[in-house]
C-alpha cells in the first residue's frame, strides 16, 4: 500500500458497539481499556460519542497477529 493510498483511504468511523463486535468483546472492556490505556488502541471522541477509525482497528489487529509462541 502507497502512502498517497494511505492519504486518500476514506476514513470510516464505526461506533463503540461495531467495534466490540468486531475485536469480540464487548463495549464495557473497550471503555475499560479506554481508561486504563491497557492497549494503544486509537479512538475518536465526537462529543460524548466514541467512535474508531476502521482503519486503526485493521492496524491494531495485524499488530496483535502471532505466528507462533505462548498465548499469554
Amino acid at each position: 500500500m502507497s502512502l498517497q493510498s494511505i492519504i486518500n483511504a476514506p476514513k470510516v468511523l464505526v461506533d463503540d458497539k461495531t467495534a466490540a463486535a468486531q475485536l469480540d468483546v464487548t463495549p464495557g472492556t473497550l471503555a475499560a481499556w479506554r481508561s486504563t490505556g491497557r492497549y494503544n488502541l486509537p479512538f475518536v471522541k465526537v462529543g460524548r460519542k466514541v467512535r474508531y477509525r476502521q482503519a486503526d482497528l485493521d492496524t491494531w489487529l495485524d499488530k496483535r497477529r502471532q505466528a507462533s509462541g505462548a498465548t499469554a
